[in-house]
C-alpha cells in the first residue's frame, strides 16, 4: 500500500508511503482518490490532513511510468488523474497539507487540494511540468492560479522555478512556516480543534467558499443564502445558539 488512512479522536490521516520521494504513479492516485472517498464517508472523520512523512511530501508524478505512455494511454488517464486530487479537494471537511521538503509536480498539486496548508522551513514548491515539455495535469493551472492570482501562477508554470517555504508564504501558497518537527503536530492539532467544531457548518462554509471560486459572486452569494437557511434546520445551529445564550461565546460541544 503506498497510501495509508489512519483515524483517531475525529482526524483522519492520509499518510503517502512510496519511498524514497513519495512519486504520485497511477496505483498513488487510485489509492488517494479510495482514502479521499472513505474520509468523506466516514462519519468518525471529522477533519483531514495529508502528510507525506517526515523528509518530503511529494516530488510529482512517477516519471518512468509517464515516460512509457503515449497521447492516447494519457487522453484516457488524464481524467482518472485529475478525479484523484479533485476527491481531495472535494472532501467536505476541514483538509489541511503537512509539507515538509519537496512538494514538487503533483505533489504541489495536492498541496492545492488542502484547505490550508502548513509547510516546514525546508518546503520547496514547484511545477517544473514545463521542463519536460508538459504542463501541469492534476489541477495545477486552475489551483495554483486561484490561490496565487494568474500572474504568479503563470511565472511559476512558465519557469518551473521552485520556490522556498518563505517565498511559498508571501505569496499565499503557504499558510504557515514551522520547524521540520514541528509540521505534522500543527497540522494535527489544527485539524483536531476543527474536528470538535460543526462538522455541518463547517461543511457548509467550505462548500460556499469553493463553489463561489468556481463560479461568479451572484451565484456564490444565491449558494451561501441556500445553505445558510438550510443550517438553521440542524442541531450545530441549536447547540451553537444556545450555548451562546446560556454560557456565552465560544464555548458550545458540537459532539
Amino acid at each position: 500500500m503506498t497510501v495509508h488512512l489512519e483515524a483517531a479522536d475525529g482526524v483522519g490521516v492520509i499518510r503517502l508511503d512510496r519511498p524514497p520521494m513519495n512519486a504520485l504513479d497511477v496505483a498513488t492516485q487510485d489509492a488517494l482518490r479510495q482514502a479521499a472517498a472513505e474520509c468523506s464517508a466516514r462519519a468518525d472523520i471529522r477533519a483531514v490532513v495529508l502528510w507525506g512523512g517526515e523528509k518530503v511530501f511529494a516530488a510529482g508524478a512517477d516519471i518512468k511510468e509517464m515516460q512509457a505512455m503515449g497521447y492516447e494511454d494519457m487522453a484516457l488517464r488524464a481524467g482518472a488523474l485529475q478525479e484523484s486530487f479533485t476527491a481531495v479537494a472535494r472532501i467536505p471537511k476541514p483538509v489541511v497539507a503537512a509539507v515538509t521538503g519537496y512538494a514538487l509536480g503533483g505533489g504541489c498539486e495536492l498541496a492545492l487540494c488542502a484547505d490550508i496548508r502548513i509547510v516546514a522551513d525546508n518546503a520547496r514548491f514547484g511545477q517544473p511540468e514545463i521542463l519536460l515539455g508538459l504542463i501541469p495535469g492534476a489541477g495545477g493551472t486552475q489551483r495554483l492560479s486561484r490561490l496565487v492570482g494568474p500572474s504568479r501562477a503563470k511565472d511559476l508554470i512558465f519557469t518551473g522555478r521552485m520556490v522556498k517555504a518563505d517565498e511559498a508564504l508571501a505569496i499565499g501558497l503557504a499558510d504557515r512556516v514551522v520547524a521540520p518537527d514541528q509540521v505534522h503536530g500543527e497540522a494535527h492539532a489544527w485539524a483536531a480543534r476543527l474536528a470538535k467544531g460543526p462538522a455541518l457548518a463547517l461543511r457548509a462554509a467550505k462548500e460556499a467558499i469553493d463553489t463561489g471560486l468556481e463560479t461568479g459572486l451572484e451565484t456564490g452569494l444565491a449558494v451561501e443564502r441556500g445553505l445558510f437557511a438550510g443550517l438553521f434546520a440542524t442541531r450545530d445551529r441549536e447547540t451553537g445558539m444556545r450555548s451562546f445564550v446560556e454560557q456565552g461565546p465560544g464555548k458550545a460541544d458540537f459532539g
